[in-house]
């Protein structure tokens, strides 16, 4: 028997080729004592693949060249020499684009295919799971009453961010490309509004949506509609940075955020949703899933994201544990999160009837007035 493997070939430049990847095959690997034969079942195809092409400093190596593809997946253990593990088991873990793997253990989490779909554990209750979770709730410190804009709203980590911003009650606009993706965010996933960027003006459409401007932005595009956005934020909102996929093959500078690094001085905070935390998704899940919840609608499996490089903001936060009931994740979330100091929408309490007053928002608004009329004429 053998083992079909794609390994890179060469670095992208731009958009990435067939001749920068190779499939081949090896023959069947064994493993040796406290390692464990996996099946691979599923794999993840994620946009941060790409950044993992580059030979930049990230938050990971990057792929060497000649070395298997790197991607998440979900697989079956078929012969196991760790005491951990038995035949049989299903994990999740960095598989790589292969049939088959050897593992020491390290990284690899067992998953319940009876508690959910496998393909589930590369997403809600994954690392796009865990990403949106804790981006949003960590670094987003969200508050009810506030508006939270998400980019990429029909992917998995936006979708995700979206539903856990509604259980938290948050005004949620998403902002996608078409209509059928749109319509999804809104009938599927409870997004109150989603803008359309590919038959929208977008700023437009935000002023429209957004009466109050913005609170949380969780961006997983960057480029121009991060710069759009930033016209219509308020004073110590919070921005996550958590991808920049409109950009990542970019052969020149890339687009926003040089007007992000602008627009950080009247913002309460800006984070990356990186890769410094980790935990194990499968506990959560455990906890998470009770008989009779309803769990978060799911999408295709890929948006595990980038972390936006050297760009200078806070600290990196990120992903760590995934729920699955939309009830149970709502209590999750409450047992979580810490108290913390919070910035309220204008810096006033948004349930306030008088917040959104247009004099009010005048006074408010007052410091970000000289810098949102340069944005718009940039």
């Amino acid at each position: 028997m053998t083992n079909t493997q794609v390994k890179l070939l060469a670095r992208p430049v731009g958009n990435p080729q067939q001749s920068d990847f190779s499939i081949e095959e090896t023959p069947m690997p064994t493993p040796n004592d406290g390692e464990v034969l996996i099946k691979t079942q599923y794999i993840s195809l994620d946009p941060a693949m790409r950044g993992w092409m580059n030979d930049a400093r990230s938050y990971i190596a990057p792929v060497g060249l000649g070395d298997v593809m790197r991607a998440g997946g979900i697989g079956t253990v078929i012969l196991s020499k760790h005491p951990k593990f038995l035949a049989g088991d299903t994990v999740s873990g960095m598989l790589n684009v292969q049939e088959y793997v050897i593992s020491d253990g390290k990284g690899m989490v067992k998953v319940d295919p009876k508690l959910a779909p496998l393909t589930t554990y590369l997403n809600v209750l994954g690392m796009p799971g865990m990403t949106a979770y804790f981006g949003l709730l960590e670094s987003g410190q969200p508050k009810a009453g506030e508006t939270l804009v998400v980019s990429g709203a029909s992917g998995a980590v936006g979708a995700t961010v979206g539903q856990v911003g509604k259980i938290l009650g948050l005004r949620v606009v998403g902002i996608a490309g078409g209509k059928e993706k749109c319509d999804y965010a809104i009938n599927e996933f409870g997004f109150d509004a989603c803008i359309d960027y590919k038959n929208q003006d977008v700023r437009k459409a935000l002023k429209e949506t957004c009466p109050r401007g913005i609170d949380i932005y969780f961006d997983n595009v960057g480029g121009e509609i991060l710069d759009i956005v930033l016209t219509r934020i308020n004073q110590k909102a919070r921005i996550v940075i958590c991808g920049a996929i409109s950009q990542y093959n970019a052969t020149s500078a890339v687009a926003g955020l040089p007007r992000m690094a602008q627009s950080a001085a009247p913002v309460g905070r800006v984070e990356l949703a990186g890769a410094r935390r980790h935990a194990q998704p499968a506990a959560l899940s455990a906890r998470a899933a009770a008989p009779g919840d309803a769990p978060l609608c799911t999408c295709r499996p890929a948006g595990r994201p980038a972390v936006v490089a050297r760009l200078r903001a806070g600290p990196a936060t990120a992903p760590a544990a995934a729920a699955h009931g939309a009830a149970q994740l709502h209590r999750t979330a409450q047992q979580r999160h810490r108290p913390q100091r919070r910035h309220t929408s204008h810096g006033v309490d948004a349930s306030d009837p008088a917040a959104g007053s247009a004099a009010g928002q005048r006074r408010r608004l007052r410091p970000l007035q000289a810098h949102r009329t340069a944005l718009r004429h940039r």
